[in-house]
């Protein structure tokens, strides 16, 4: 009895610690990840090689294009400052004009109409840059959808692998709006692209009255 109970139990857990068959395993996995498998084949490899190229160069023209937006972006702003800063100082011109002992009111269409040709040049000169300033938007979001489909395509390609299928071609997702309701929101659309543009025609508009009441009220 007393051997018995001094005596130790010991358990044996098998364990399979083969190093030679965890490596072919491991050999195995890679011969068949997809990514050896394009490699072990030149026309998914040249496919591979071809979009990725094309993925650079879209980075490439959507980072062009973003820093051209910002740059236009600056030269509204600035022509903006100059519309505003020719207009304060035309009407102050104008009531340092009109507080004088000798100021006429006959003559305040004089003025009144160059000041008013001047802004309309200015106005000019924004619309065009805020017409070139949505192109570019559009071409960038463009460039941005062909991205993203062609990102798309190269993700399945590495998950498939040998098994991709090489006549499919990146493919744009966007759906395209319907003819009637680009109709019907257009006028709204072309608004707030040009709200720039319509609030400084309208600050151009009050020159003359504004002109012919300093002057002459």
């Amino acid at each position: 009895m007393a051997n018995l109970e001094n005596a130790h139990h010991v358990v044996e857990i098998p364990t399979q610690n083969d190093p030679e068959e965890s490596q072919n395993k491991t050999l195995i996995a890679i011969q068949n990840h997809p990514l050896m498998e394009i490699s072990q084949n030149p026309g998914h490899l040249l496919l591979l090689k071809l979009w990725q190229r094309e993925e650079d160069l879209y980075s490439r023209k959507i980072s062009i294009k973003e820093t051209r937006m910002d740059n236009i972006r600056c030269e509204i702003f600035q022509l903006c400052c100059f519309f505003f800063a020719f207009y304060g100082l035309f009407l102050t011109f104008l009531y340092t004009s009109s507080i004088k002992p000798n100021s006429r009111c006959n003559n305040w269409l004089i003025p009144a109409f160059l000041s008013l040709f001047t802004l309309i040049f200015m106005i000019i000169l924004v619309q065009m840059k805020l017409i070139r300033y949505w192109k570019v938007v559009g071409q960038l979001q463009r460039e941005r959808s062909d991205n993203r489909a062609l990102t798309r395509c190269i993700q399945e390609l590495r998950m498939k692998g040998a098994s991709f299928d090489l006549s499919k071609e990146p493919q744009n997702a966007k759906k395209m709006k319907s003819s009637s309701v680009e109709i019907k929101w257009k006028p709204l659309t072309w608004c707030s692209q040009y709200l720039v543009t319509i609030c400084l025609v309208c600050f151009a508009g009050m020159v003359v009255p504004v002109s012919k009441f300093i002057l002459c009220g």
